[in-house]
């Protein structure tokens, strides 16, 4: 199930309400921030003070990171809306220029070059519109409403093995009501963060349930919705994503994801919505990418030790017993041959035992 599909069920108001969303509180009123989320704003704070020390090691090591983190991203937000590719093509298709297999491969694709332009750019790319619709067409590629706003009202329908369909979010409306919120959410946004009258990082997180909610696209808004998480971050001075893949944090505490977007688009029509849930949630996830990246800097010694570093990581975080081809699902991109010496490497250290030979090796951690 998409993101877009566990937004809580509401019923839009009338056009000229526009939205109630999040940034229109925050500019309106004074923004009482929970005590936990000052923390956690806290915490961030001390990461991004050592973000350039981090970023001062070997040009070698951050490379190995950007790649894997690169690739990480592509498949995790795809994988998150129900898109899978070959995870031996992950490689070609985020750093080749291949003929696609599928339109799931082209998405991939789309997304990854998002990605670049996001990293190459940074805070210099402008929050707008525009740059709104430019993220949404490289995603969806050729799709004759690439970039374009929703022209039909069409509600999220959740859908579920033997059970009858059911509307679950009827987002805003088509149309000048579609057109006018987005607006709004930039104008808002430029406007806080020009008073400064919340922290940026809180603003980031505050950007996405309300453009959920707004849906302008037809199609493709949980992606998109990561891609301007990421830019955003850029603007708050958080460049983790660069290094550590934020998407495939949030893959895998989806239902967490899940349950807090629901949460926080509770009464968004109305004005009545809470946003900190997913704020908190947001700000978590980049506290935990800040921690991986400190330590996997930490970790990788030698340039070529990088991406054996990286096998190893993923090993951690497999079940007890794997195959090798579970490995290269956690390590897309990373060949075959580097996984399969990196395995006989943690055999001879007695941290792994083999179970049969070839590709139908099992093989188990050893406690």
């Amino acid at each position: 199930m998409s993101a877009d599909c566990r937004l809580a069920t509401v019923t839009p108001r009338s056009e000229k309400d526009v939205s109630m969303m999040t940034l229109r509180q925050w500019s309106e009123d004074n923004a009482s921030v929970p005590l936990g989320t000052t923390w956690s704003v806290e915490e961030l704070g001390r990461a991004l003070g050592m973000q350039a020390l981090f970023t001062r090691q070997s040009p070698q090591k951050l490379a190995a990171l950007r790649e894997h983190a690169l690739i990480e991203s592509a498949q995790s937000s795809n994988r998150i809306e129900g898109v899978e590719v070959d995870p031996r093509r992950l490689g070609t298709l985020v750093f080749g220029t291949p003929t696609f297999r599928d339109r799931d491969e082209e998405e991939v694709n789309g997304y990854r070059r998002a990605l670049n332009l996001i990293h190459s750019s940074g805070a210099q790319l402008a929050i707008t519109e525009e740059t709104i619709r430019q993220l949404h067409r490289l995603i969806r590629g050729d799709m004759w409403d690439a970039g374009q706003f929703k022209q039909r009202n069409d509600p999220i329908i959740e859908r579920q093995q033997g059970q009858p369909d059911r509307i679950r979010f009827t987002p805003m409306e088509a149309g000048a009501a579609t057109e006018a919120a987005m607006a709004e959410l930039v104008r808002r946004y430029v406007e806080i963060v020009r008073d400064k009258r919340i922290s940026p990082l809180v603003m980031m997180a505050g950007v996405v349930p309300d453009f959920l909610c707004i849906h302008p696209f037809r199609d493709g808004n949980g992606r998109t919705s990561r891609l301007l998480a990421l830019l955003l971050c850029y603007h708050a001075g958080a460049e983790v994503g660069r290094y550590i893949s934020l998407e495939r944090l949030i893959e895998q505490n989806k239902e967490r994801y899940y349950e807090t977007l629901q949460q926080s688009s509770a009464g968004w029509h109305e004005g009545r919505h809470n946003p900190w849930p997913f704020v908190n949630y947001t700000l978590w996830i980049l506290k935990q990418a800040y921690g991986e990246f400190e330590q996997r800097v930490g970790d990788i010694g030698e340039p070529m030790g990088a991406k054996a570093a990286l096998i190893r990581d993923a090993i951690t975080r497999l079940p007890m017993t794997f195959r090798l081809v579970d490995v290269e699902s956690a390590c897309p991109g990373v060949g075959r041959d580097w996984i399969r010496k990196v395995l006989r490497q943690l055999k001879a250290e007695k941290l792994l035992r083999a179970t049969g030979y070839g590709l139908k090796a099992r093989w188990e951690r050893i406690p």
